[in-house]
C-alpha cells in the first residue's frame, strides 16, 4: 500500500496575505483622506450647516478628498476583509468595483482623446466658473493660486478672465481695492502687481499652459496611467485567483 496521500486544493497564503496587506494600506489611506475632508468641512462650518454645501458657486476641492477617500475606503475594506475572512462575495465585489473604475478610466481617456476640443471648452468653462467664486471659499482660492503659480498662468485664457470676478472686474460699480487687478498668484515677481501692474503678470492662460505641460510630460503621464492600469488588472487577477482557490477548497469538502 502506498504511503502517499492525496493533497486536495489549498488557498494560496501568498496571494491571500498579499491582497490583505496591500488593502490594509489602501484602507488606512482612505480613512486618512476622509478624515482630512471632514476636518476641512468642519473648519469651514459645513458639517454644522449641511445646506451650505450648495452655496459655493465653484468647485470645492474638499470633494476630491471625500470621493477619493470614499472609493479607497470601500475598496480597501472589501479587499482586506474579503482576503482575511476568505469571503468570496467581498472579493468578487472588490474585483467588479476595481474593474468598473478601470473601465471608467479607459473610457475617459478615449473620450478625452477623441473630443479634445470639447474637453478644452469644458475646462475653460470650469476655470471661469471657479474664477467667479474666487474668495468665496479658501480651499478653492488656494487651489486656483497654486494652479496659476505652478503653470505660470493667469485666468483660463488670459488675465482678462478675472473681469468675471466681482472683486477684480473693472466696472464702475466695483468699489473693491482690487478693482482692475488680478490675484497675487498671477504675478511673475512683485506681489504689488495686483493693482494696475499688468507688465509683471503672467500673460498666458491656464488652459494653454496645461496643454503645453501635458505635451511636455506626455511620456510621464502615460507611464503613470499605464502603471495604475496594470496595478488594477493585477489586483483583479489576484482577487479572482483567490476566489477560485476558495471555491475549489469548498467544493472538495
Amino acid at each position: 500500500m502506498s504511503g502517499k496521500h492525496y493533497k486536495g486544493p489549498e488557498v494560496s497564503c501568498c496571494i491571500k496575505y498579499f491582497i490583505f496587506g496591500f488593502n490594509v494600506i489602501f484602507w488606512f489611506l482612505g480613512i486618512a483622506f476622509l478624515g482630512i475632508g471632514l476636518w476641512a468641512w468642519n473648519e469651514k462650518g459645513v458639517l454644522s450647516n449641511i445646506s451650505s454645501i450648495t452655496d459655493l458657486g465653484g468647485f470645492d476641492p474638499v470633494w476630491l478628498f471625500l470621493v477619493v477617500g470614499g472609493v479607497m475606503f470601500i475598496l480597501g475594506f472589501a479587499g482586506c476583509i474579503g482576503a482575511l475572512r476568505e469571503n468570496t462575495f467581498l472579493l468578487k465585489f472588490f474585483s467588479v468595483f476595481l474593474g468598473i473604475i478601470f473601465f471608467l478610466e479607459l473610457t475617459a481617456g478615449v473620450l478625452a482623446f477623441v473630443f479634445k476640443d470639447w474637453i478644452k471648452d469644458q475646462l475653460y468653462f470650469f476655470i471661469n466658473n471657479n474664477i467667479r467664486a474666487y474668495r468665496d471659499d479658501i480651499d478653492l482660492q488656494n487651489l486656483i493660486d497654486f494652479t496659476q503659480e505652478y503653470w505660470q498662468c493667469c485666468g483660463a485664457f488670459g488675465a482678462d478672465d478675472w473681469n468675471l470676478n466681482i472683486y477684480f472686474n473693472c466696472t464702475d460699480s466695483n468699489a473693491s481695492r482690487e478693482r482692475c487687478g488680478v490675484p497675487f498668484s498671477c504675478c511673475t515677481k512683485d506681489p504689488a502687481c495686483v493693482w494696475d501692474e499688468q507688465i509683471v503678470i503672467y500673460t498666458k492662460g491656464c488652459v494653454p499652459q496645461f496643454e503645453k505641460w501635458l505635451q511636455d510630460n506626455l511620456t510621464i503621464v502615460a507611464g503613470i496611467f499605464i502603471g495604475i492600469a496594470l496595478l488594477q488588472i493585477f489586483g483583479i487577477c489576484l482577487a479572482q485567483n483567490l476566489v477560485s482557490d476558495i471555491e475549489a477548497v469548498r467544493a472538495s469538502w
